[in-house]
């Protein structure tokens, strides 16, 4: 059974499944040309008497005053820079400071008058900007565009909530662990062992030893050494060609960090290194969270099972081409 809870989790790469090092060099060069034309490196924006940082202060700082621990974190950068920043626009009177009535160790720093004016034209010179480059797409390139972005932002938000965790090749010392995992997250969602759910297997305890054959492996999720859930991919016994997404568990602790999707691309990558045409699993119609993220991956529904994993209460069998 492939178990899944809303929010799970999912964290660094194990060698075998790591992004190839060309990917990784031509993204990285994209994002660089990016940054450079659109003038991210420049000491001022565009036409304007602000640098980057300043320019997303003030638009930031549009609709409510902040404190620089706020503005920090909206511009993900540190408080120091943040600080420096508020204190130039201070000084060009753009923004202003004040008591912050609910800190009395902060303040509260705010658009003046002379700052909405400057963001307007701010606002102004950048639409006249993008508006050029609009101009050379199509709208569906522009869609796709937009759809490709907006995925990559997410992956970068994602891949920090992760930071602190590893994924790694299971040993034999996890087994007591992901053991305790599993059932805890089984009694967590109501999934008993006299319902024929995998926490009933008699393999739960010896799970290293189930996964060394060469075409299964399993991943554990780990941060300063505690063990927060993992995943595995074994051969379904009776269908050659055909792998299972396996024992798919995470603690409540780590859920809602962007993990499982990451995981679960791990363990197809893995299935197709190793020659599966096919990877089936099997779910329960309460893991709502899960089945959106199987159909998203571009896994089916089938009519009936597969093989016989002894999981009969997962009323859901899915499969998905690899």
């Amino acid at each position: 059974m492939t178990h899944y809870c809303p929010n799970p989790i999912n964290d660094a790469v194990d060698s075998q499944e790591s992004v190839l090092p060309q990917t990784c060099t031509s993204l990285r060069s994209l994002s660089r040309s990016l940054a450079k034309q659109l003038g991210l490196l420049d000491s001022v924006y565009g036409d304007l008497p602000l640098s980057p940082v300043q320019a997303h202060a003030i638009i930031e700082m549009d609709t409510q005053a902040l404190s620089i621990k706020q503005l920090a974190s909206c511009l993900n950068i540190d408080k120091s820079n943040a600080s420096r920043a508020v204190s130039q626009l201070c000084e060009k009177g753009y923004a202003t400071t004040r008591n912050n009535p609910r800190d009395s160790r902060s303040s509260l720093c705010q658009l003046t008058p002379q700052g909405k004016r400057q963001l307007k034209a701010l606002n102004d010179q950048q639409n006249q900007v993008f508006e050029q480059i609009l101009a050379q797409l199509s709208q569906a390139q522009i869609d796709q565009l937009t759809s490709s972005l907006t995925q990559y932002s997410r992956a970068i938000e994602q891949a920090k909530m992760q930071q602190g965790f590893t994924i790694r090749s299971i040993t034999t010392e996890d087994n007591p662990h992901i053991a305790r995992v599993i059932r805890q997250v089984s009694a967590e969602y109501g999934l008993t062992p006299d319902k024929g759910y995998g926490v009933a297997d008699p393999t739960l305890d010896n799970l290293y030893q189930v996964y060394q054959a060469a075409d299964a492996h399993y991943w554990i999720i780990e941060a300063k050494n505690r063990v927060y859930g993992g995943a595995g991919i074994a051969p379904l016994a009776g269908n050659p060609g055909v792998c299972e997404l396996q024992k798919m568990y995470f603690d409540s602790n780590i859920r809602g960090k962007g993990f499982a999707k990451r995981l679960a691309l791990q363990a197809l990558t893995f299935a197709r290194a190793q020659g599966y045409s096919h990877c089936y699993l099997e779910t329960t119609a309460c893991l709502q969270e899960a089945i959106k993220l199987y159909e998203k991956l571009g896994f089916e529904y089938l009519q009936q099972p597969l093989g016989n994993t002894g999981h009969d209460a997962c009323e859901l069998p899915m499969m998905l081409k690899l």
